[in-house]
């Protein structure tokens, strides 16, 4: 099963989904960590990444999440994939809709801003949230978590609705030892 915490920048993808990967005793990408030098370079330098940028990014993050499936793993992935064409690209490198599983960290710029203005060490700056807030196609078949909970309140949260996921994903859930 490969479950994908959506969101914008500072709406805690990373956080959670560690945490979540420890609760379910699962593999953990961070999507951030595939991206070419030149993706990391244009956004430090507060210049918002374009389809074109992303479309070579988000394939080698399904090919991570395909090749981690190919081996039995379960694997938790924090990725933006802010556009609907972003996560049908993820599904479909990742092998299809089997298994693939999204969760939205939703907030809104007023939750997320003071997070990203105190963040350190990340090469996204906070200017370019109106940029992600732009781009953000909310997904309809998501489980929707609001990031005002605890990471840890949301970890469990996600884990108890992962069999909510529908069909595959949810016998995936099953066979995963997700409990019920």
């Amino acid at each position: 099963m490969i479950v994908v915490l959506m969101g914008v920048s500072g709406s805690g993808k990373t956080t959670v989904g560690r945490t979540l990967a420890r609760k379910l005793g699962w593999e953990f990408v961070d999507a951030d960590d595939l991206h070419p030098e030149a993706n990391i370079a244009k956004m430090a330098a507060g210049v918002a990444l374009t389809d074109a940028d992303r479309w070579p990014w988000l394939d080698r993050v399904a090919a991570e999440a395909r090749m981690r499936s190919a081996h039995g793993q379960h694997v938790v992935i924090a990725c933006s994939a802010l556009k609907r064409a972003y996560r049908d690209r993820l599904v479909s490198g990742a092998g299809g809709d089997s298994g693939v599983c999204f969760v939205y960290l939703k907030g809104d710029a007023a939750i997320i801003e003071p997070r990203l203005a105190d963040r350190r060490g990340h090469y996204m700056p906070a200017s370019l949230l109106a940029s992600q807030f732009a781009a953000l196609e909310e997904p309809e078949d998501a489980i929707v978590i609001d990031i005002r909970q605890s990471p840890e309140s949301q970890a469990a949260s996600i884990a108890a609705q992962l069999r909510s996921c529908g069909g595959s994903v949810a016998a995936s859930a099953a066979s995963a030892g997700v409990p019920p």
